[in-house]
């Protein structure tokens, strides 16, 4: 027999519980069990004023930005959607039914402000990192370097050449904030003093950015994303910003080498990567300054 139209009806009260329709195997559930971001909050309490009204949980925004990275979510307006309609992501971010969302722009004046000062995405990274070495999943005993070419959001209309780009010549009180933070990296081994070779093209927006083909095809600019992983577990131990040119990424596994021993304890026994990392002063550095083949 057919069964009746089903139409919604109000009901003055639900008898409802979101730990019931999260699933046993939902990947949250694995990454709730073993991540603590409970320091979150203590790292960041001196960057909360002692008056006005509460803030929004730091604690809250750092769960958010985890489901937006493992879920793939690049859109922190769409993350603020997909958390209002997903019980798993409510669920994750210690949410009920009733509560509010924070609005995506949250993040944006977070990041650059309490998120930057406080460098507490880089807190939790090293936190994280911590509890995998704990829990037994990385050894430091062997470590794998390379870089990952991320394309920047900067428009190769609305840029310099390098014939016409004089950096002596601007005024960083007058200039843009993008502008003002690549002065400041000309000194950074990993920025402009990684080549003394002006790129063809500096874009207006996003200057850090490098000018590259390395991908054969259409020039962009770009940065690379250097990581060094354990290779136990493929776990990411240390992750480093640079321009997309190889002294830059072969500066920077140093820098993360020596930054993964002074906060980790670890020293590895050998360091995978391509022919690149391991020519020159790297290979001399590696293997008479550090013990590593």
């Amino acid at each position: 027999m057919m069964g009746s139209r089903q139409e919604a009806q109000s009901a003055l009260f639900y008898d409802f519980s979101i730990e019931g329709h999260v699933p046993t195997d939902h990947v949250l559930r694995a990454i709730d069990g073993v991540v603590d971001l409970s320091s979150v909050r203590t790292h960041l309490t001196e960057f909360y004023s002692s008056t006005g009204r509460p803030s929004i949980d730091p604690e809250l925004m750092m769960r958010m930005l985890l489901i937006g990275y493992v879920m793939g979510i690049r859109s922190e307006r769409r993350l603020c959607e997909e958390v209002h309609l997903n019980l798993a992501y409510r669920w994750f971010c210690k949410l009920d039914l009733s509560d509010a969302i924070p609005d995506h722009s949250t993040f944006s004046k977070n990041r650059h402000g309490r998120f930057r000062d406080s460098d507490v995405l880089r807190h939790v990274f090293e936190a994280v990192v911590a509890q995998c070495i704990e829990a037994g999943l990385a050894s430091g005993q062997r470590y794998a370097a390379d870089a990952s070419i991320i394309a920047a959001d900067a428009n190769r209309q609305k840029s310099t050449p390098k014939a016409d780009w004089n950096s002596e010549a601007i005024d960083p009180d007058d200039a843009a904030r993008a502008v003002r933070e690549y002065l400041d990296t000309l000194d950074d081994a990993a920025f402009g003093a990684a080549s003394p070779v002006v790129p063809k093209f500096i874009s207006h927006s996003d200057p850090a950015s490098q000018w590259t083909g390395a991908r054969g095809g259409p020039a962009y600019f770009a940065y690379s994303t250097n990581y060094l992983i354990d290779t136990d577990n493929a776990v990411i131990l240390e992750v480093e910003p640079s321009r997309s040119i190889r002294q830059a990424e072969v500066g920077v596994v140093r820098t993360m080498i020596d930054r993964v021993r002074k906060t980790h304890d670890l020293k590895p026994e050998r360091l995978i990567a391509d022919t690149a990392y391991g020519s020159g002063p790297m290979l001399d550095w590696l293997v008479e300054k550090r013990g590593i083949a």
